[in-house]
């Protein structure tokens, strides 16, 4: 009797907990791991799509549970040295390009959660991943052990008990699963980010990857989300859009893929956690600027000429099209996405709630490097626009890189889950 006491004991403590695949597939949407995984025109999850770096481009792998090409193999184990860790199967190290260092202080029940769907619930696929070639010496991978030791997190995700459960609980989205530091953080010459938490002074500051500028999500007003309230906040990771601005470039596909899906409880978490960071200006002189915008001012005639009938001759905007100012995007201080915007265009996020996205054609065979920057300096500089000016050199630099780029159309969206189109039927 004794002895099947202990065995029926043994059991119990050895036989994890279930997982939960929809509350998996939640994750997944939460974390946007599509993004990155799925490659234009291939299915999702597959790999294959590339992100830029300054030391070269890292391509996503396949994460369908194919045995062969994919993670079919992985056991639960193997899975979160992987994404916690950064450590492959065969005991690789990955590149920071996936954001293990953010992932790494995700919860073992939603660990075990997103295994459980990718491996039961996405049909795998079988598709060979593209091998990543960085020049010497990063492409040592054992230099990762150091680098993991300076950078990623040694920690486990901590309760702060001087605030209430929902501000916690964003928090815990957007420093860890969510991974908004990944871009909205400043990185520094290893490629580290420079903060993971709000207790470090760069974290979400603002920060550009991709010729993107993620801007600062601290409360400055001018270039910040300072002066928004947590429902504006809410509603445009909802919709991708407010009054205030439309989400563009890589943002968009993160409202499309991701936070649009979420509950309107986690989006309201993060927006209360977003509104609490504090003003943190970027260290700048600013030069003059003008109130008013004229036709002598360069730059203004080009507006007039190609931009007023959207925007709005005083940058006011119109139902579905951003007003210009005061947009907080566009004045970040990096001008970079401005730059991209005028040279390749942009739309507007796809999603199920908000309006039809307006797209805006790319000017890069009809504007000068001259001409391009004369218009970003002045979109950022008029109707009390407060940034810094844009130069010809910089506009030079992002033309060569992303004139060879080609557009990126985004998954199209619609009312039945994009991420169940590609499951086993389960």
């Amino acid at each position: 009797m004794l002895r099947l006491v202990l065995l029926c004991l043994a059991l119990c403590v050895a036989t994890p907990v279930a997982a939960d695949p929809l509350r998996g597939e939640y994750l997944a949407r939460a974390g946007d791991c599509m993004s990155c995984h799925t490659a234009p025109d291939h299915p999702a999850f597959s790999g294959g799509r590339g992100l830029k770096t300054p030391f070269g481009e890292i391509y996503a792998t396949n994460i369908t549970p194919d045995r062969d090409t994919g993670i079919g193999q992985y056991r639960l184990k193997d899975f979160d040295r992987a994404v916690r860790r950064g450590v492959a199967r065969d005991g690789h190290h990955l590149y920071p390009g996936m954001p293990y260092p953010s992932f790494s202080r995700i919860s073992d029940e939603d660990i075990a959660d997103l295994y459980d769907y990718l491996m039961h619930s996405v049909a795998p696929i079988r598709q060979q991943n593209r091998k990543t070639h960085l020049p010497f010496p990063f492409n040592l991978r054992w230099g990762l052990i150091f680098w993991n030791w300076l950078f990623k997190p040694h920690s486990d995700f901590k309760v702060q008990e001087d605030q209430d459960v929902q501000w916690n609980r964003g928090a815990y989205l957007v420093e860890t699963l969510g991974h908004c530091g990944s871009c909205h953080t400043p990185r520094g010459l290893f490629f580290e980010e420079r903060g993971m938490t709000a207790k470090t002074s760069s974290f979400l500051t603002g920060g550009t990857l991709e010729y993107w500028h993620a801007p600062t999500l601290h409360g400055n007003t001018r270039n910040g989300p300072g002066d928004w309230s947590e429902a504006e906040l809410a509603g445009f990771l909802k919709m991708g859009h407010s009054r205030r601005t439309i989400a563009f470039g890589s943002m968009a596909e993160v409202v499309e893929v991701s936070t649009q899906y979420l509950t309107d409880a986690d989006r309201a978490a993060i927006a209360r956690y977003v509104v609490t960071l504090p003003p943190r200006q970027a260290a700048y002189v600013a030069p003059p600027y003008r109130t008013a915008a004229t036709q002598e001012w360069p730059g203004a005639g080009r507006y007039a000429q190609l931009c007023a009938s959207c925007h709005g001759p005083a940058g006011e905007g119109k139902a579905g099209i951003p007003a210009l100012a005061g947009n907080s995007a566009l004045q970040a201080e990096d001008g970079v996405s401005v730059i991209h915007m005028i040279l390749k265009g942009a739309r507007g996020p796809q999603t199920l709630t908000g309006p039809k996205p307006a797209a805006m054609p790319g000017f890069e065979p009809d504007l000068t490097d001259r001409e391009i920057a004369e218009l970003a300096t002045f979109v950022r500089q008029s109707w009390g626009n407060r940034a810094p000016a844009v130069t010809e050199a910089g506009v030079r630099r992002a033309r060569q890189v992303l004139i060879k780029e080609p557009v990126r159309d985004r998954m199209p969206m619609s009312g039945d889950s994009i991420l169940a189109r590609t499951s086993g039927g389960k």
